[in-house]
């Protein structure tokens, strides 16, 4: 869905390859109430800040959660669309608000049929998925052999 895909940008017709490399929670790494959502956009850093209040008005209106999953597809549909709709003006953070995360969720989860449906991340190579593995990390290559 929105972990990789491709946007093609309103002005430019540019299309531009989109990979969500991480989600951070914001709090540690910039004092700020939100997490961020890092994608890859034809290589380039762009971050998607998601209100950490939208998860508590989440569970609030409908008992239901975000997850990981879940807010990673949300921020990239929002990028998708800021891209498409002439929004994007190369901008290296994008912040959204309680209600556009809300509404992106929604529409997520409505595309999907199911949040069991959302595609696992992360995304471990260009051409592979975490599925190829059963949802589970290779084990990490010993680069100290012999140590522990």
């Amino acid at each position: 869905m929105y972990e990789d895909f491709v946007a093609t940008d309103r002005w430019t017709s540019e299309k531009l390859h989109c990979v969500w490399k991480g989600t951070v929670v914001a709090i540690a790494t910039r004092h700020a109430d939100a997490t961020d959502v890092r994608f890859a956009v034809n290589g380039r850093p762009v971050w998607i800040a998601m209100p950490n209040h939208a998860w508590v008005e989440q569970k609030r209106r409908n008992g239901k959660v975000i997850t990981d999953y879940l807010a990673a597809q949300a921020a990239g549909r929002f990028l998708k669309q800021a891209i498409e709709s002439g929004y994007d003006n190369g901008r290296e953070m994008y912040a959204m608000s309680v209600d556009e995360v809300l509404q992106q969720v929604a529409a997520v989860v409505e595309e999907a049929g199911h949040t069991a449906n959302l595609p696992s991340l992360p995304v471990i190579g260009p051409d592979s998925r975490s599925e190829v593995f059963g949802s589970k990390l290779p084990d990490p290559p010993h680069q100290f052999a012999g140590t522990r």
